[in-house]
């Protein structure tokens, strides 16, 4: 039997419950829609760890961040870890990578045949945030409400130009993986949108109008202890916003959400054109969501629900329709992939913290509803944990009294029952897992010193002491088009498909 390929395509920052895809009575999604009426959708899946590296990093090794110290957006990813495209290439199928994915360090490959885009966020040190001064603000690259105060249209941004490049360099190597037919591919397109600055093009923006869209259901202020830090770092008690500054900055992400569906459209429908979708396997995801004005927060860097969940939808050959409840989490996603490509834990080089999706696509009960979170990064000064299991979640910091909630009858995580003697057993539990998961003292110094060694290391650096890590995609023009080396006539016959 022919191995499916895999189309795997990820937003940035896109919480589920902002997409009609999980309910949202405004947002348009027809594509992502149109694939969960197909297939599987999973209604708690998570991140393990709300911020772009980090959850990068995880999700690609199929490990938690305190394993492979992928701390924070500054975080190298060490060449030495396996990711899924390592096993994917090993079991015989072609990868490639188009868009982000924020790698950090001198590989920028990390197992993928091939990278047909540059990033969009730098590959060095220089965004290291500083745990001995946790509590001071970092004006560089640190958010604030400037970001959404100054929500609205544009006719062009970078992040439409990037995200504009990455689908038309994905659906071209498409079409060349469609030419060639010899062997499964997996495609990895990876978008910055609906990553603020909540800007939009007027053909999304006029999708939405202002009565139609609605306020945080929740919107005072968070009052818990990392929920503070965040606020205040991100400036949200000094700039306080505004009705119409709110509504515009929803209105602005509404309306990326939808540019970012159209591009699964684009992709699904380029994999249709191939004459391959009933042999591909595409999965939607992202590597984390946005607060988007709940609990008075914005961005993500908590572990609250529109911070932490991430939309995963999966449609394709032996995926079942249907929806799941289980809990699972982006590290389930390395052994997702490697069991469709007809591999399994043998041959991992090492222990990977998630398990394989597949029976849970198909429709049937895996027995498992978990999810881990880690937090390591800016806006606190010692690591956040996070346990999901059932519909039950725990959140612990040193630094902070702990949370638990009841996701099923509180999803929007109102009570916190740490301290109800009803819930006392199920908080003492969770306590007593995270003492025995993590040693947060020991981690906390492994991080301040991680720190102050990339310290030094990009002061060096930006003094000139090694070439710059950002990806340079290869281009040889000479290879292009028509050029004098071979017949106009051949190149034509080449390059379209399908041929005559």
């Amino acid at each position: 039997m022919t191995k499916p390929n895999i189309l795997l395509i990820m937003a940035d920052q896109l919480a589920p419950h902002f997409t009609g895809t999980y309910g949202h009575p405004v947002v348009k999604t027809p594509h992502m829609d149109a694939l969960a009426e197909r297939g599987m959708r999973f209604d708690a899946a998570y991140c393990n760890s709300p911020l772009c590296a980090p959850s990068r990093f995880s999700f690609m090794s199929g490990q938690h961040v305190t394993k492979i110290g992928a701390y924070d957006n500054a975080s190298e990813f060490p060449a030495s870890i396996p990711t899924f495209a390592h096993y994917l290439k090993s079991l015989k199928y072609s990868t490639c990578l188009s868009g982000k994915m924020h790698f950090v360090g001198p590989d920028q490959m990390h197992g993928f045949e091939e990278r047909i885009t540059t990033d969009i966020y730098p590959s060095d040190f220089a965004w290291t945030p500083d745990w001995k001064n946790h509590d001071q603000r970092i004006d560089k690259w640190y958010h604030n409400m400037d970001v959404v105060k100054e929500s609205g249209v544009a006719m062009a941004t970078y992040q439409i130009d990037y995200d504009d490049e990455v689908e038309f360099a994905a659906r071209r190597r498409l079409f060349d993986y469609g030419r060639d037919d010899t062997k499964p591919w997996c495609m990895v397109a990876s978008f910055i949108h609906p990553h603020d600055p909540y800007v939009a093009r007027p053909e999304w923006w006029d999708l939405y109008s202002d009565d139609e869209i609605d306020m945080p259901d929740d919107p005072t202020y968070a009052s818990d202890g990392h929920g503070k830090r965040v606020l205040k770092a991100i400036e949200a008690y000094d700039k306080p916003l505004t009705e119409e500054e709110v509504r515009a900055a929803r209105r602005a992400y509404y309306a990326n959400v939808s540019y970012f569906d159209s591009k699964v459209g684009a992709l699904v429908k380029t994999v249709e054109e191939m004459g391959q979708l009933d042999n591909t396997i595409i999965i939607v995801t992202a590597d984390h969501g946005d607060m988007l004005g709940e609990k008075g927060l914005w961005y993500k860097m908590t572990m609250f629900e529109h911070s932490a969940r991430v939309p995963l939808i999966m449609a394709g050959p032996g995926v079942a329709k249907g929806h799941t409840t289980n809990a699972c989490s982006l590290v389930d996603l390395l052994p997702t992939m490697v069991d469709i490509g007809g591999g399994d834990e043998t041959m991992f080089g090492e222990p990977v913290a998630g398990r394989s999706l597949m029976t849970l696509a198909s429709g049937q009960d895996d027995g498992v509803s978990e999810a881990i979170g880690e937090y390591c990064a800016e806006m606190t000064g010692a690591p956040v944990f996070m346990i999901r299991r059932g519909d039950m979640k725990y959140i612990h910091c040193d630094m902070d009294e702990p949370q638990l909630y009841d996701i099923a009858n509180d999803p929007w995580e109102r009570t916190n029952l740490a301290e109800n003697p009803a819930y006392a057993p199920i908080a003492e539990g969770f306590a007593r897992e995270v003492e025995q998961r993590w040693d947060s003292a020991e981690l906390t110094d492994k991080i301040i010193r991680n720190q102050q060694t990339r310290f030094a290391l990009n002061a060096a650096m930006q003094a000139g002491a090694s070439e710059d890590w950002d990806y340079n995609p290869p281009s040889d023009a000479s290879q292009q088009y028509v050029r004098n080396k071979s017949d106009w006539t051949e190149v034509a016959e080449r390059f379209r498909f399908p041929k005559i």
